[in-house]
């Protein structure tokens, strides 16, 4: 319960300055700039916090007990975390901030396909690379104040990709439509409905870095989360 409101205020600021009327006056205010380094400030903020106040709390509350089961199911979900994650940086994605100009142009500014890289498998690549990782660390941890941690990520990812899509809808109409046509939020399933392709190629630097970065994370997990992994 005390990482509850920590837990709570970080959703509130993250979702509230950004997917609600609220957002729209603070541009007014502030224009488009100052509003997105208010926000930034708040996001540090609120994000610092929560992090300290996790790492200071003692875990003896257990909501299940891990095992090399649940181990091994967070070991298998970080490679695709990470992959979704950094390819979300190589490639130009029109749900970025002032990035809607590429549903016109194509993401080369050559009109060509819309979505790349892993565009294809999801518009929302970096938010569903957090919402696996918190998955991930929350199976593997399965203390109380462990849940509430990470699941602030998975419900701001989650949440943040169907909220994002209602705000891009309802600013850019049929360019939206033809660009969420061709793409999908749950990952592969614009694939699996036969409106996008797999194009192996486009992946091959997504998962190579992907994969460099998980055996970083992994061997030096000690130093970054606090616990050795091997």
């Amino acid at each position: 319960m005390s990482l509850l409101p920590a837990a709570v205020l970080f959703l509130a600021t993250h979702l509230g300055l950004s997917s609600t009327p609220l957002r729209g006056r603070l541009v007014v205010v502030l224009g488009e700039r100052g509003f997105l380094a208010f926000y930034s400030l708040i996001a540090i903020g609120t994000l610092s916090y929560l992090i300290w106040l996790y790492n200071d709390l003692p875990r003896f509350e257990y909501l299940w007990t891990p095992s090399p089961e649940l181990y091994l199911a967070a070991k298998l979900l970080m490679p695709l975390a990470l992959i979704l994650a950094v390819g979300s940086f190589l490639v130009k994605n029109p749900t970025m901030v002032g990035a809607e100009r590429l549903l016109e142009a194509g993401p080369d500014g050559d009109g060509g396909e819309p979505a790349r890289g892993v565009i294809r498998i999801t518009r929302h690549p970096f938010q569903w690379g957090a919402l696996i990782w918190a998955v991930a660390h929350m199976l593997a941890n399965g203390d109380s104040h462990s849940v509430v941690f990470f699941s602030s990520f998975l419900l701001l990812s989650g949440l943040g990709t169907v909220l994002m899509d209602q705000r891009k809808a309802a600013a850019l109409g049929g360019r939206w439509t033809a660009y969420a046509a061709v793409t999908s939020n749950l990952p592969f399933a614009a694939i699996l409905a036969g409106r996008n392709r797999l194009v192996l190629r486009e992946l091959i630097l997504p998962v190579a870095l992907g994969l460099l970065l998980y055996a970083g994370l992994y061997y030096g997990h000690q130093w970054v989360g606090g616990v050795r992994l091997y």
